[in-house]
């Protein structure tokens, strides 16, 4: 059987987070601003990222959420590394950019208070059981869990929605692993993992083909290239959600800053994702009443013609 036929079917997976918000087809772009660690363990820019995300129009801000001593190699703990703090090993390191419980009740108050939604990439199943300590709307698996089946398994056993990320993946494995947990409240985001990403390898016409192998779930983008034009394009092209790293100041320290939206650049970015669903219309021609004066002072119709409406 061919991989575009594998999941052919009639259903509508929406994804409902509440009374007013869902996402898939026929319903606003979920736009999301992946703060991630770039925050830099300070709750304070977390605080400023969050009101500035719920200021620009956001739907969503997000999270990473790893167990330092599960997701560091033990290889990797002693190796010495340059940060912000100074000098330090890489478990310290990965320590020190965690949240813990506190901050993250803060920052669920925070995002309550907004009227915005906020949830995490779970990068190991403690993490998962970490989380579930709070109400969030759904989780993410990032692009380099998609193929940890035991991880996407936990996310989905909590009932909540889980989106897939797709970079670094091939078909197969991107097939392997929704036959394996299911495409139930299931959200599937086209990515491509390098940061930032090189325009050549954006490869937006995957949207189509992941809109054609799984036709009744959501499916989005997760971008990390520079700009905005090609995030505006998926969103054209029927991305139902689009997630873009965002960062205070992409000179700050940190591996994601290159690739995230300053502030004013989401600003720009949701504005501009509003301003083509209205423009998008719903493919039924007509003639629209703010045509009639022109069409009537610049047209030529011969006699045998007439306007159908």
């Amino acid at each position: 059987m061919e991989v575009g036929q594998l999941f052919k079917n009639n259903y509508m997976n929406e994804i409902i987070l509440n009374s007013s918000r869902k996402i898939g087809a026929g319903h606003p772009c979920f736009v999301i601003a992946e703060i991630g660690i770039n925050h830099n363990g300070d709750l304070d820019i977390a605080r400023r990222l969050i009101h500035e995300a719920a200021a620009a129009g956001c739907d969503a801000v997000k999270f990473q959420k790893r167990t330092p001593e599960i997701c560091t190699p033990k290889e990797e703990w002693d190796r010495m590394r340059d940060t912000p703090w100074g000098r330090m090993r890489y478990i310290d390191y990965r320590f020190k950019v965690e949240f813990d419980f506190d901050a993250y009740q803060e920052i669920d108050r925070i995002c309550k208070e907004l009227g915005i939604f906020w949830f995490v990439s779970c990068w190991d199943v403690e993490a998962v059981e970490f989380m579930e300590q709070f109400d969030t709307p759904m989780y993410k698996a990032a692009s380099a869990s998609l193929t940890d089946l035991d991880l996407l398994r936990q996310m989905k056993s909590t009932g909540r929605p889980l989106m897939l990320s797709t970079g670094m993946s091939t078909m197969d494995q991107i097939v392997h692993a929704t036959e394996q947990i299911g495409l139930d409240n299931v959200l599937i985001a086209h990515s491509t993992s390098s940061y930032p990403c090189n325009l050549e390898e954006l490869n937006l016409r995957m949207l189509g083909t992941l809109m054609e192998l799984y036709p009744g779930n959501a499916i989005g983008y997760s971008g990390h290239e520079t700009g905005l034009a090609t995030t505006l394009a998926a969103v054209a092209m029927g991305a139902t959600f689009v997630e873009r790293h965002y960062t205070l100041d992409r000179a700050m320290w940190g591996s994601d800053q290159a690739a995230s939206v300053e502030i004013e650049g989401m600003r720009r970015l949701v504005r501009d994702i509003r301003d083509i669903e209205k423009a998008m219309g719903d493919g039924i021609k007509r003639v629209y009443e703010s045509e009639m004066a022109p069409m009537k002072r610049l047209r030529k119709i011969n006699v045998e013609q007439t306007l159908v409406s």
